[in-house]
C-alpha cells in the first residue's frame, strides 16, 4: 500500500479495469492493493455463498485478530456457512467447520462455542430459540450482508476504504494523452497526424533526414518484448540511497523510459527537473547534435541491484529477510545482538546471564563464548563490589560494533562497560574495562566527534558519559534527566556532531559535545520508553517505544520541527514487552511484536505485513538486520536465535561457508592511539609472515589450444588496442573501450544452444550497432589518443555507461548509444571513473591532476575534491561508505565516503624485500567480503585489509618475469586472473596468492612478438570465465575444457596460509616451471 499520488495511480488502475471489464484482475487488484473494499462484489459472494472467497477478499483489509469487529465478521461468516451445513443435514462438513474454522473463537467465548456445538445434537438447529427464526439460506444470507456492512462501517481499517473517489471517467487514458501532447510538443518537426503506434517509448514524429530516425524505430521494436518497468520504483545498490522512493510527479513520464532500459534493469523515478535541463544544455558545448530530450533522457536514474527482482521491488516485501535460513542455541535468553558492520555473517550476542558469544551465521557455529567477569576486581568501585555481593547475576543489555568492527562494546545491568579489539577469526581481547555508571549501563554507542573514535554510555543514574576509547578517559559527563536514561543515538549533520537520549519517563533531548546541557527536550508519544534510530543514510529519524501500559508507537520525527511528522499503524493489542525495532535499506522498518516481526514502508504508515517465523517466537522478540538488510537475527523461544534471510542473503551466506577468507589479524586503529591502555592484552600485529620451507609442486601449464576453450569476437572491421574491457552485470555482454575513444558491444544471443543469453565460448555473440550507424565515441583531447588514459564506469542495471578517452567525459545510454551528456572539458583530463554505490548520480572522478573530484551528474556540479596523491589517478573503488584510491605515485588511500575525508593512507612496497617500488599506475578491486581489496601493480599483486590499510597477501614478479598489465578478482573472489607484457596469463588463488594454472600466448595468439594482452575482465556469474582486450584490437574469451571445470588445481598450504609470498621468475624453459611455495 502506498500514499499521496502512488494511492490516487493504484485508483485509476482500478478504474481502467473495471471500465475495460477486467473483473477477475479487478477483484484482485482491489485485494492486494487494500484501498478500495468493493461493497457489492463482497455482497455477491455472500449471497451466492461463494464463502472461501469471501474470506480471501475480506483478508486482503483485516485479520481475523486485529480488532473485535474484524472478529466478528469472520465469525458470523463461519456461522451462517455451519448453519447451511446443518441445514442440509450434511453433519460431517458441518462438524469440519466446527472444529477447522469455528473452534479458533473458542478461547474468547467458550460457552457461545459451546452453544453452536450442542446444534450438531439437534435434529433441527431451529429448535434453539435464538435461531427459530431462520427461514432459508437466501433470507439468512441476506441478513448477514446488512450485519457485516454495519461492521465494516463501524471498523476504523476500513475507514475511507468503502468509498470510491469521485473520478472522471476515463482518466487515465486522458493523462496518457495528455502526456503523448506533450511529447508531440517537443518534436523537432511535428506532424499535423503523428503515428503513435506504442506507449512503451517516447513519441518522436520522424524525419527522413535526421540521423536518429531509424534509432527510434529500433528501439521501438525492442521495447516491444519489454515489461513497461517505469512504474517500478527501486533504490541504488547496497546500503540504499534516500531516492529509493522519489517523488511521483513525474509517474507518468516514466512510460517513456522502457526502451532506455535493458531487461534485467530496473527504473527509478528520480530525475532532472526542466530548469536543470535547461541548464544543463546552456552550460554544455557539446550537446549541439542532440535533439531536445524528455525529462529521463538526461538523467542517469537511480538503479536496483542487478540480483533483485521487478516483481520485488513492485511488492516490496519480497526484498524482507522471511525465510528461516539458520537457527541456532544460544543457550540463553538473547537481550542483544549486532551484525559485524563489514563481514555481515558474524553475528554478536549477549544474553541475560552476562554471556557474550560470537557466531558464524553461515555455519552456525559459535566462534566465541566468554562469561562475565570483572578483569580487575581492585579497580572497581565500591558501590560495584556490593552490589555484585548482594546479587552477583548480571545481564547484558547492549552489544555493539565499532564503525569498523576493529572494537565491540558490551553494556552491562551492573555499572560496567567493556570493550573487546577484534582482531578476526575467534581472536578477541579484552581491551577496556569503565565502572561507568552507578546501577544498570543501560545503552552504549560509539561516535566521532574528533577525529579520536569514543564510546557513549547511559544509565539508571540519569547520566550520559562520553569515553575515549584508546584510553579509557571520561571526556564529557552529560545531566539533565529526571529518570534513568534508556538509550542514545549519536549523528552528525553538515560536520555538526550531536545525539540523541531518551529517558524511561519518555523524555528525549538533544545534545551537543560541549558543557551547554540540553538543546532539544521533547516527549515520546505516549510517554513511551524510547529507543530512536536513523536511517542508513542518515536522513530519516525515527522512534519506537512502549508506554506503561502497554501501549506501542513507532514514528519518524520531523528533526527541523521537533515533530512527528509520520504515526505507524500496526499495534493491535497491548504489547506485554518494551517493543525493538530497527531499519533497514533506507525503506523498510521492522518491529518484534505480538509473537511475530511486523515490517512498514517508511512512507507508508500501514502495515505492509507481518511474518512469524515459523513460529516459537517470544511476545516481542529482539530483531536486528545486518547492514545490506538481507539477513535479520531473530529471538526465539527457547533460548534459540533464528536468522531470517533474502534470496541474496542465502547466497551471502553459502560464499562465506564454502569459501570463507580468513579475517586479517591487525591492531584496531583506535586501541594503538595515546599509548597502552589498561586491561589490554597487547600482541604486536605480524604484518607478514616469513614463507615455510618450500616444496616443489607441478604448475598447471597451458601451451596448446586444445588445452582450453576460446572464443575471438567478430569485428567488422580492424580497430586500435583494447584499453578498457568489462561484462555487463547481466553477463550477457562485454563492452570495450578501444583508444581510438570508439566504444564496442558484443551480445550474446538466447536460443536452443544458449538458453541462458550469457556469455560462452560455445556461441559467438553479435557486435551491436546502431541503425544509424552512430557508434558511442569518446570526446578526445586535440584529437590525440596516444596521450590518454581511457577510462569507463558501468552503472549496475546496465543502462549507462560512463566514458572518457584524455577529453570531456561521456555518458552514453547503452539502449540507444545515445550521448546523455558530456561534461568536464580537460584540462585536467579524467583518467579514472567509479559510481557511488548508494547513487548513481553521484560519480568519482579520477583525473591527472592528482586530485579526484566527486561529481554530481544530476546538479551538473563538483561536490568536492579530493586530494593526497602526488602523481595521476589510475584507480578507485567503493564499498559502503569507503572509497579506496590509487594512483601513480604507488600510494593507496581510503577515504570515508559520508564526509569525504582522508582515512588513511599507504604506499606499495615489495614487503618480502622491505623495498620501494617503481612508480606505475595501480587499480584496485574490492574482494566479494567487502573487507579485503586487490591492488595491481606493474611488479606485484597485493590484498590488503580495508581498515588498517595493511598487506595480508603479496605476489611480486621477481626480476626476470615481464610486468603485469592487468588484473581482476573472479566473480567468487576465489582466483586472481593476471595478464601479463609478454602475452602469459596465470591465474592465482587468492587464499594464499599461489599460481594455480598458466595460459602461455603460444596457446591463443598467432606469431606476434608485438601483440599481448592490456586489460582483463571476469565474468559476473561463472568465476572460470574471463576475457582479454589485446594490442592488436582483439577480444578473446577463455573457459577451462567442460570436463575439467576449472582452472588448474590448487596448490597445498602447510600451516595455514602464508600472508605473504614473493614469486621469483623461473628458470628454464617454461614448459618445465616449478614454484616454490610455502
Amino acid at each position: 500500500m502506498t500514499t499521496g499520488l502512488a494511492r490516487d495511480l493504484i485508483f485509476l488502475i482500478l478504474q481502467f479495469l473495471n471500465e475495460e471489464k477486467f473483473r477477475d484482475t479487478l477483484h484482485k487488484f482491489e485485494q492486494e492493493s487494500g484501498l478500495f473494499f468493493n461493497l457489492q462484489y463482497f455482497e455477491e459472494l455472500l449471497l451466492s455463498g461463494i464463502w472461501d472467497e469471501a474470506e480471501r477478499y475480506l483478508l486482503g483489509f483485516t485479520r481475523i485478530n486485529d480488532n473485535k469487529f474484524s472478529m466478528k465478521m469472520f465469525f458470523e461468516i463461519r456461522k451462517q456457512k455451519y448453519l447451511e451445513a446443518l441445514d442440509k443435514h450434511d453433519r460431517m462438513k458441518a462438524v469440519d467447520i466446527l472444529m477447522n474454522e469455528l473452534k479458533v473463537f473458542s478461547s474468547l467465548n467458550e460457552d457461545l462455542f459451546k452453544e453452536i456445538t450442542h446444534l450438531l445434537t439437534l435434529d433441527n438447529f431451529r429448535q434453539n430459540v435464538q435461531l427459530s427464526n431462520y427461514v432459508d439460506a437466501v433470507t439468512a444470507r441476506a441478513v448477514l450482508f446488512i450485519e457485516l456492512k454495519k461492521l465494516l462501517e463501524a471498523n476504523p481499517l476500513f475507514r475511507e476504504k468503502l468509498q470510491f473517489p469521485n473520478i472522471r471517467a476515463s482518466r487515465l487514458r486522458m493523462l496518457i494523452n495528455q502526456s503523448l501532447n506533450w511529447q508531440h510538443s517537443l518534436c523537432t518537426n511535428p506532424r499535423q497526424h503523428p503515428d503513435i503506434r506504442t506507449l512503451f517509448g517516447d513519441h518522436t514524429c520522424r524525419n527522413p533526414n535526421d540521423p536518429f530516425s531509424q534509432l527510434s524505430v529500433s528501439n521501438q521494436v525492442l521495447a516491444s518484448n519489454q515489461r513497461l518497468e517505469g512504474f517500478f520504483p527501486v533504490g541504488a545498490n547496497g546500503p540504499s540511497s534516500a531516492t529509493l522512493h522519489p517523488p511521483y510527479t513525474s509517474l507518468m513520464s516514466n512510460f517513456s523510459t522502457a526502451t532506455q532500459l535493458p531487461a534485467s534493469g530496473s527504473v527509478g523515478y528520480g530525475g532532472l527537473t526542466h530548469q536543470a535541463i535547461s541548464k544543463s544544455i546552456r552550460d554544455t558545448d557539446d550537446m549541439h547534435n542532440m535533439r531536445l530530450p524528455v525529462v529521463q533522457d538526461r538523467m542517469m536514474q537511480p538503479v536496483a541491484n542487478p540480483t533483485q527482482s521487478h516483481n520485488s521491488t513492485f511488492c516490496a516485501h519480497d526484498e524482507l529477510p522471511k525465510s528461516v535460513a539458520r537457527t541456532m542455541n544460544q543457550g540463553s535468553a538473547l537481550t542483544s545482538m549486532d551484525f559485524h558492520p563489514l563481514q555481515q555473517t558474524l553475528l554478536l550476542v549477549g544474553t541475560s546471564i552476562g554471556d557474550i558469544s560470537l557466531w558464524e551465521v553461515s555455519s552456525t557455529e559459535r566462534m566465541v563464548s566468554r562469561n562475565f567477569q570483572v578483569w580487575d576486581i581492585g579497580a572497581s568501585s565500591t558501590t560495584l563490589k556490593a552490589s555484585l555481593v548482594k546479587d552477583p547475576c548480571v545481564s547484558v543489555r547492549r552489544i555493539l560494533w565499532s564503525p569498523d568492527g576493529s572494537l565491540f562494546g558490551v553494556a552491562y545491568s551492573k555499572h560496567m562497560m567493556q570493550l573487546y579489539a577484534y582482531y578476526g577469526g575467534n581472536d578477541i581481547r579484552q581491551h577496556l574495562e569503565i565502572d561507568a555508571h552507578v546501577g544498570s549501563v543501560n545503552d552504549l554507542a560509539f561516535c566521532k566527534p574528533t577525529k579520536q573514535l569514543s564510546v557513549l554510555t547511559c544509565g539508571d543514574d540519569k547520566t550520559i558519559k562520553v569515553w575515549d576509547v584508546a584510553t579509557g578517559e571520561k571526556i564529557y559527563t552529560f545531566e539533565g534527566h529526571e529518570a534513568p536514561v534508556n538509550s542514545i543515538c549519536p549523528h552528525y549533520k553538515q560536520n555538526i556532531h550531536f545525539f540523541f537520549s531518551t529517558s524511561v519517563d519518555g523524555k528525549i533531548k538533544a545534545w551537543l559535545y560541549d558543557k551547554m546541557g540540553s538543546r532539544v527536550d521533547y516527549d515520546s508519544p505516549g510517554r513511551s520508553c524510547t529507543t530512536m534510530a536513523y536511517s542508513a543514510d542518515g536522513k530519516r529519524l525515527f522512534s519506537c517505544g512502549t508506554s506503561r501500559n502497554g501501549e506501542s508507537h513507532i514514528v519518524e520525527w520531523n528533526e527541523n520541527e521537533g515533530t512527528v511528522k509520520r504515526t505507524y499503524q500496526g499495534f493491535n493489542m497491548r504489547s506485554m514487552g518494551v517493543v525493538q525495532f530497527d531499519t533497514t535499506k533506507n525503506q523498510f522498518l521492522a518491529v518484534g511484536d505480538e509473537y511475530s516481526i511486523k515490517f512498514w514502508d517508511m512512507d507508508n504508515d500501514i502495515l505492509m505485513t507481518s511474518i512469524d517465523a515459523e513460529g516459537g517466537l517470544p511476545a516481542c522478540p529482539r530483531i536486528r538486520f545486518n547492514k545490506d538488510g538481507t539477513l535479520l537475527a531473530v529471538s526465539a523461544n527457547d533460548n534459540r536465535i533464528k536468522v531470517l534471510a533474502t534470496v541474496d542473503g542465502l547466497r551471502l551466506m553459502r560464499m562465506y561457508e564454502s569459501h570463507p577468507l580468513a579475517a586479517s589479524r591487525f591492531a584496531p586503529e583506535s586501541l594503538t592511539k595515546n599509548g597502552n591502555t589498561r586491561s589490554l592484552e597487547y600482541v604486536k600485529p605480524q604484518l607478514i609472515k616469513e614463507v615455510t620451507p618450500p616444496r616443489i609442486w607441478k604448475l598447471s601449464e597451458i601451451n596448446e589450444a586444445t588445452q582450453f576453450r576460446s572464443l575471438k569476437l567478430p569485428a567488422q572491421a580492424s580497430t586500435d588496442k583494447i584499453s578498457r574491457l568489462i561484462y555487463t552485470n547481466s553477463g550477457t555482454s562485454i563492452l570495450a573501450l578501444a583508444s581510438s575513444a570508439i566504444h564496442l558491444l558484443w551480445k550474446w544471443p538466447q536460443g536452443d544452444f544458449n538458453p541462458s543469453g550469457k556469455a560462452t565460448t560455445k556461441v559467438t555473440p553479435q557486435l551491436v550497432q546502431p541503425t544509424s550507424g552512430i557508434m558511442m565515441t569518446n570526446d578526445l583531447m586535440d584529437g590525440k589518443t596516444e596521450k590518454a588514459l581511457p577510462c569507463f564506469a558501468l552503472s549496475k542495471n546496465d543502462s549507462y555507461i560512463m566514458s572518457a578517452s584524455g577529453g570531456k567525459i561521456s555518458l552514453f545510454n547503452m539502449m540507444t548509444f545515445k550521448t546523455m551528456i558530456t561534461f568536464m572539458s580537460p584540462p585536467p583530463a579524467a583518467t579514472c571513473l567509479a559510481f557511488h554505490p548508494q547513487d548513481n548520480n553521484i560519480v568519482a572522478v579520477g583525473m591527472d591532476d592528482l586530485s579526484i573530484h566527486i561529481y554530481n551528474v544530476r546538479t551538473n556540479e563538483v561536490m568536492t575534491r579530493l586530494n593526497g596523491h602526488s602523481k595521476r589517478i589510475s584507480g578507485l573503488a567503493f564499498v559502503h561508505n569507503i572509497l579506496i584510491s590509487s594512483g601513480a605515485d604507488a600510494q593507496v588511500i581510503r577515504w570515508n565516503s559520508d564526509r569525504w575525508e582522508r582515512e588513511n593512507s599507504t604506499v606499495l612496497h615489495n614487503v618480502a624485500a622491505r623495498t620501494p617500488i617503481t612508480t606505475s599506475d595501480t587499480s584496485v578491486q574490492f574482494h566479494n567480503d567487502q573487507i579485503h581489496f586487490l591492488v595491481v601493480h606493474e611488479a606485484l599483486l597485493s590484498i590488503f585489509e580495508t581498515s588498517k590499510l595493511e598487506c595480508v597477501k603479496q605476489w611480486v614478479i621477481g626480476e626476470s618475469l615481464a610486468p603485469i598489465t592487468h588484473a581482476a578478482f573472479s566473480c567468487d573472489s576465489e582466483l586472481v586472473y593476471a595478464s601479463f607484457l609478454d602475452g602469459v596469463v596465470r591465474i592465482f588463488a587468492t587464499s594464499n596468492l599461489q599460481l594455480r594454472c598458466q595460459i602461455n600466448p603460444r596457446a591463443y595468439l598467432t606469431f606476434d612478438a608485438r601483440v599481448y594482452p592490456l586489460v582483463i575482465a571476469a565474468h559476473p556469474q561463472d568465476p572460470n570465465q574471463f576475457a582479454l582486450g589485446l594490442t592488436n584490437g582483439e577480444v578473446q574469451i577463455f573457459e577451462p575444457l567442460e570436463y575439467e571445470g576449472k582452472w588448474g588445481v590448487s596448490p597445498p598450504v602447510e600451516n595455514g596460509s602464508p600472508s605473504c609470498i614473493s614469486t621469483r621468475a623461473p628458470s628454464g624453459p617454461a614448459s618445465h616451471l616449478d614454484q616454490s611455495m610455502g
